[in-house]
């Protein structure tokens, strides 16, 4: 108790104190830091690397101390008070502290070396002048009020997103990812809230209806990685071989915490055991919390000592999918993964973010694999990898992995599936070429060499390149530093039933840079008795397959048939005949799966009809004997069905396509495969016996075999028979409200009920709702609301939005977290395919003002590219 009340005493004196000593004056920057005649040139906005790099060189021995008052009326001010402790090594020059907390007078004192000071307000950064400071070491103590934009409040719970560079629109810090501190921290918040941050509470006082508690110095972390999370939470405890795990939720549903829980701490032990005996280092970060967050906007968050998750990824209903299953144990692998790659090791600048996440992701892949003997990992991998990574990577609005960043204040726009999806592929590529145990060995080194520390993929490149023969910088620059995908072409030549050439050629998209993309590759020669694979290494201009010469004639070739090969794959003609009408006779699995991907390529590229593709998938399900490529195949049937088929050929395929989804759910024999084909059935429900029928499982008069849902597939339900206008849905979404007991599904439903209304003057106040950035704060309640928004069913009358949205995509990079601009664009589009919707677009992009961000541009056309696609096959 003393110890808090000192605290509260110290602020409320130092306040009174050092008020009338700060000065605060708004300045604009003339020329972002550029130094004329010895006068430093003001700062720009954000964090640029010019000022991130001359802040590296100064710095070090970073810590901060930073208290938060956190009131129980959300509206007002969250209140904090902080200390930075720093050696400078240079004090000739003006030093910029990160503070932009979009509020007026957010700063009430400040003190430097123990003397009230004075700092400007420059484009969202504190200068403090050279008379301030000394060489050595410094204490910068401020008192402020905090910015809510990256604290996401709501009346019971608060918590932090601070990746990339979004601490400083808290409080007051330098956000960049290499000046990594130690962090302590203190939050006093209503009495009855639980608390937890990256290191353990070592205080907890209780006063007047308050509750201060403490936490323990962390080790050194980067700004982003930063956490706290308070509100009402209940708290679940186990422990793994001598480990004490934690997780922190708010789920009222018993039921479901007992269902998921063991599995959740099993998986997090799983990869915690699996890291350190890959890494030889044991987890670097003492406790180990997980925390769930109903409205998380990510999938995870990967905070030292306390990983985000989204909820719903992790707690999972009955009636998952083995999809849902899988995912959840990646996403657990991923973020544990994380604790040594990209936590321990942090890349130095947010251009080599995609290191962390490639090494999340590829290691994910391997500790998750012996969790499930069961799963063809193979076939898993690519599912997960390549359709994704081909949906951006096929666009023009396609990036490379690696992409230079000149300020973080546009680092969000970096993600995407080129990171995360085609960067594992790389990486799996890249293990091929320098051999497991080398890029193992490699990988320790590196991690050991920059432990709690920062480094680059130049680093990493040049520690591997000593391990190998092969020329890794040349294999880096197509790979990693290049946008786009290889075109390979196959040359089959076929004489007396036998074959006499089969070769590859690869070529450059953009035949100006005239790139080589070495990879090994598996080529799949089909027969009546099964699949062969040869081999193949493409490093040059073209390759022949000598061991082919001579072998019977087969039925398809396949260039990416062992699902190793990555890129745009233009089957021969006789080839892709034969798959379009035969593919379920393949018996292995991942060459199906592999067939799948490139008919949906040649789909698009329009060598192959999305008649026939539907066609194809309607007489493949009954006889796919694999779940994960299953629930592929009911996907393309969705996208074939809604956004490349005219509504006139749905309404003539609906019986059909909902004859056989329903044949499909009655014959499935796991939950989760039934659960896969209920979701489907639901989505593309049009006929009035087969709405009756969901309705009627909505009241809960009919009930399915083999599968129990939960209250998120009621939601799901009822949200999709009002969407349709089903008689009486209004009534249907008032009785959802009232029987929907977790409050926060509750609220995210009443949140979007004016986007499923029949009334175009509701739908209209809800979208004018959403220029308000306020109204945007719940974002994947926001992404649910576009989408019905959007719905195929409403596309017509949902085009008068799309200028508007485009129009909004600068705010929404600016105002949202980093993947909302292209779930924003993705959602916006979705269920759009009219000539007219495609003209908006390119209307849009092609007057785009001189400026405008390129990475938003390209957003824009990645996410348009089905439409446009779709238009012109129209």
């Amino acid at each position: 108790m003393r110890g808090w009340l000192l605290l509260v005493a110290a602020l409320s004196a130092m306040s009174a104190t050092l008020a009338t000593g700060v000065r605060l004056v708004a300045s604009k920057s003339r020329t972002p830091e550029v130094q004329t005649a010895g006068a430093p040139i003001d700062p720009e906005a954000g964090t640029s690397e010019t000022l991130a790099r001359d802040r590296a060189t100064r710095i070090s021995g970073l810590r901060y101390d930073v208290a938060f008052s956190v009131p129980t009326d959300r509206q007002a001010p969250i209140t904090g008070r902080e200390t930075i402790t720093f050696d400078l090594a240079s004090a000739s020059m003006p030093l910029a502290v990160d503070f932009d907390p979009h509020r007026a007078n957010a700063v009430h004192a400040i003190a430097v070396n123990g003397a009230s000071a004075q700092a400007r307000a420059v484009n969202g950064h504190l200068v403090f002048p050279t008379s301030v400071l000394r060489r050595g070491e410094n204490r910068i103590t401020i008192a402020f009020d905090a910015g809510d934009v990256p604290l996401n409040r709501s009346d019971d719970v608060l918590y932090t997103i601070f990746v990339p560079a979004r601490a400083h629109e808290a409080f007051p810090c330098f956000d960049q990812p290499d000046l990594k501190a130690r962090w302590t921290l203190s939050l006093e918040v209503p009495e009855g809230w639980e608390a937890v941050s990256n290191q353990e509470a070592s205080v907890r006082e209780g006063h007047d209806g308050r509750t201060r508690i403490g936490f323990a110095e962390t080790q050194p972390i980067s700004p982003y990685l930063f956490a706290f999370a308070a509100g009402r939470f209940s708290v679940e405890r186990a422990e793994r071989r001598g480990r004490e795990l934690r997780m922190f939720h708010r789920e009222n549903d018993a039921e479901k915490i007992a269902r998921n829980r063991d599995a959740i701490f099993d998986l997090h032990a799983a990869g915690l055991d699996w890291m350190e005996q890959y890494t030889g280092i044991p987890y670097p970060f003492g406790k180990f919390d997980v925390v769930m967050i109903p409205a998380f906007q990510f999938g995870g968050m990967e905070h030292p000592g306390a990983i985000f998750y989204n909820a719903n990824g992790l707690l999972l209903d009955g009636s998952a999918t083995q999809t849902q299953i899988l995912d959840r144990a990646s996403a657990i692998s991923h973020e544990t993964a994380h604790m040594w790659f990209g936590d321990l090791v942090t890349m130095r600048w947010f251009d080599d973010v995609w290191m962390k996440e490639v090494f999340a992701n590829f290691m994910a892949a391997k500790i998750v694999n012996p969790s499930f003997p069961a799963v063809n990992h193979d076939l898993r991998f690519l599912l997960d990898n390549y359709p994704a990574a081909y949906a951006v990577d096929r666009t023009a609005g396609t990036n490379a992995i690696r992409q230079p960043l000149a300020n973080l204040s546009e680092a969000g726009t970096l993600y995407g599936a080129i990171i995360y999806q085609k960067a594992p592929i790389v990486m799996r590529q890249l293990e091929l070429l320098v051999g497991p145990d080398s890029l193992r060995d490699g990988l320790r080194e590196y991690l050991r060499g920059h432990a709690y520390a920062n480094a680059s993929w130049s680093d990493l490149i040049e520690l591997l390149d000593s391990r190998t023969p092969e020329d890794l910088a040349a294999w880096s620059r197509a790979w990693v530093e290049e946008e786009g995908r290889v075109i390979i072409t196959t040359d089959l030549r076929i004489e007396n039933g036998r074959i006499v050439r089969l070769a590859f050629t690869q070529r450059d998209p953009y035949p100006r840079r005239g790139l080589r993309w070495g990879q090994q590759m598996q080529i799949a020669l089909g027969y009546e008795n099964g699949v062969r694979l040869l081999p193949t290494r493409l490093n040059t201009l073209g390759v022949d397959v000598a061991e082919a010469q001579g072998l019977d004639a087969p039925r398809f070739v396949l260039p990416n048939g062992g699902g190793l090969a990555y890129g745009d794959f233009r089957l021969d003609p006789r080839s892709r005949e034969w798959l379009v009408h035969n593919l379920p006779a393949i018996a292995d699995p991942l060459t199906r799966a592999s067939a799948w991907v490139a008919l949906w390529d040649a789909m698009l590229d329009g060598d192959v009809r999305a008649a026939d593709l539907i066609e194809l998938a309607l007489r493949a399900l009954p006889r796919e004997t694999d779940e994960l490529l299953a629930q592929r195949i009911l996907g393309y049937l969705n996208q074939a069905y809604w956004r490349f088929s005219p509504a006139s050929r749905r309404t003539a395929l609906a019986v059909r396509v909902e004859t056989a989804l329903r044949a499909g759910l009655e014959a499935a024999e796991t939950p989760s495969l039934k659960g896969a084909y209920f979701a489907a059935l639901r989505d593309v429900a049009l006929t009035g016996p087969t709405l009756g029928w969901l309705r009627r499982v909505w009241r809960q008069e009919q009930k399915i075999p083999g599968l129990t849902l939960a209250e998120n597939d009621d939601i799901a339900l009822a949200q999709e028979l009002a969407v349709r206008a089903v008689p009486g849905w209004q009534e249907i979404l008032r009785q959802q409200i009232d029987r929907t007991k977790n409050p926060d599904r509750k609220a995210r439903l009443q949140f979007i009920v004016p986007a499923l209304s029949d009334d175009p003057a509701v739908r209209d106040r809800f979208f004018e709702s959403l220029k308000n950035a306020a109204n945007r704060r719940r974002e994947p309640w926001v992404l649910d609301g576009v989408g019905y928004l959007h719905h195929p069913l409403r596309a017509a009358a949902s085009e008068k939005y799309l200028r508007s949205s485009l129009e909004l995509l600068q705010e929404i990079q600016r105002t949202g977290d980093i993947f909302f601009p292209k779930r924003w664009m993705d959602a916006t589009l979705s269920g759009h395919r009219s000539a007219a919707a495609a003209r908006v677009v390119r209307s849009f992009v092609d007057r785009l003002p001189r400026g405008y961000p390129d990475r938003l541009r390209r957003v824009i056309l990645s996410s348009a590219d089905n439409l446009f696609r779709a238009a012109k096959a129209s």
